[in-house]
């Protein structure tokens, strides 16, 4: 078997932090973890990236640009009511099928929140970027209407409390949404 580049390994620390992080959060994660769950050892861990906030800091970006990617896959070449179902129907089989990113999200917007209290503006500053370009991803299928992006982010948010607060799908809480939010039963809880 040949080995990894260090690319190749940076790739999978990002993957494991993803995983680690999206359970136990900035602060309840120790690198020590990320590096056996990558097979490295945690000196080797620092020598691809300086610090364990450089390491979330990659899987949050990964995570946003994961999302970012779900959506304009599943909005090409459409636009409008069709596209925004599209988006819908493409973010809930993700979160359903991959839940570990939708706790990545939520850990991540937790990191910011933690971090600016404590005066560290670097995290919020790289998280809000990646919304912004989620955003604009979104905004141009629907027209680059203001009020359709606002009410699709809104119902994503919704969409993603319901579900890490364990609503199943079957709950009166679903019933609000348009239909392509809906889990349809796509998660079992």
């Amino acid at each position: 078997m040949a080995r990894m580049s260090a690319e190749e390994r940076r790739e999978s620390v990002i993957r494991a932090a993803m995983t680690e992080f999206a359970r136990g959060g900035y602060h309840g994660t120790s690198t020590e973890a990320i590096a056996r769950r990558v097979g490295v050892s945690q000196p080797y861990l620092f020598r691809l990236f300086p610090s364990k906030k450089a390491i979330f800091l990659a899987a949050a970006e990964r995570c946003a640009e994961d999302t970012i990617r779900t959506f304009a896959q599943a909005a090409e070449g459409l636009e409008g009511e069709e596209a925004l179902h599209a988006m819908a129907n493409a973010y809930t089989k993700v979160i359903a099928e991959r839940p570990e990113r939708l706790m990545m999200q939520l850990q991540t917007w937790v990191a910011v929140a933690a971090a600016e209290q404590e005066g560290d503006r670097e995290f919020g500053e790289s998280v809000r970027a990646g919304w912004m370009r989620l955003w604009d991803t979104v905004h141009l299928p629907l027209g680059a209407d203001v009020n359709e992006t606002t009410t699709f982010m809104a119902y994503g948010m919704l969409v993603n409390c319901l579900v890490a607060m364990g609503f199943p799908p079957q709950h009166r809480v679903w019933e609000g949404l348009y239909p392509s939010a809906r889990l349809k039963g796509r998660l079992e809880i």
